[in-house]
């Protein structure tokens, strides 16, 4: 059932509403993303520099005597220099793997909804395989044949994506196809690119924008899941997902050691879902939740 349209005040509300969400879950993912950009500027030591006699200090008071707020880990490496470090390389792979998956994605659907016919059969085959094997095992299947090196991961990591994306513009892309003033463009001899780029992608801009945000928290647990499983990144490159698996087997006498890294992801994707769910609020007042 279709939800009936909102005036004009209720929808200026509901606005107004979705921008201040949009700010509040904004502002601590650009704090977040300034850290890892400005993490070579702040007073950290290095955060591999190993320090035996200094393992395995627990965050809190001893740690803050000893000079590491949030501890060390098993080879005495200073856990809040790991954590701000490791946000870097998080959030390049995962906003990386994202992107390209988009654009893979968006490009085919495009292509298959707007020309249909044998392309567009091939496109949906293609996505229905994707969408039905195991990512996990293809992506540790990828990284074992070709190395574990951050192009690989993130290669595996547009493949999980690619196909979602492909899917949802592929129908927006049909529905969009039959209205009148694409028709209209058509019959009037507008080559078929220039109505894909100039006419059908930005009409759905706005969903691949609020998608594309929503993945990014998706991206992230995929790459924490395979570097908890050993295929993520290999040492001395730091991730959140590598610094859980680092400390899982030392939760029952150093739990910080993984607890830190993964209240880490979990504050995070929980912001970008957020953010990506007030965004779609300010796009589509009709969506209002707040």
């Amino acid at each position: 059932m279709t939800a009936a349209p909102l005036d004009s005040p209720t929808r200026a509300r509901a606005t107004v509403r979705g921008m201040g969400a949009v700010l509040g879950f904004g502002i601590p993912l650009a704090v977040i993303v300034l850290l890892a950009i400005l993490a070579d500027l702040l007073p950290l030591p290095d955060p591999n520099l190993q320090d035996l006699g200094s393992s395995f200090i627990a965050p809190g008071a001893d740690g803050w005597a000893a000079g590491h707020p949030l501890g060390t880990d098993q080879l005495g490496r200073d856990m809040l220099s790991r954590l701000i470090f490791g946000t870097r390389l998080t959030l390049l792979i995962s906003l990386t793997g994202t992107v390209i998956g988009a654009v893979v994605g968006a490009a085919l659907g495009l292509v298959a909804g707007y020309y249909r016919g044998v392309g567009d059969m091939i496109v949906s085959r293609l996505i229905d395989a994707q969408l039905a094997i195991p990512f996990v095992l293809l992506a540790v299947a990828l990284i074992a044949s070709n190395g574990r090196t951050i192009p690989v991961l993130i290669v595996a990591l547009s493949l999980f994506t690619w196909a979602q994306y492909a899917r949802l513009v592929r129908g927006e892309t049909l529905a969009l196809r039959e209205r009148p003033f694409i028709l209209a463009l058509r019959a009037s001899g507008v080559p078929g690119a220039w109505i894909l780029w100039r006419h059908l992608l930005p009409n759905q801009a706005g969903t691949l924008m609020v998608f594309g945000t929503l993945q990014i928290g998706a991206v992230m647990l995929v790459e924490s899941a395979l570097s908890f499983i050993g295929a993520g990144v290999a040492s001395p490159d730091i991730t959140w997902g590598s610094m859980l698996a680092d400390g899982r087997d030392k939760i029952v006498y150093a739990w910080w050691i993984a607890a830190l890294p993964g209240i880490a992801i979990l504050v995070t994707v929980l912001l970008v879902n957020l953010f990506g769910d007030a965004l779609r609020t300010v796009i589509d007042p009709r969506r209002k939740r707040y």
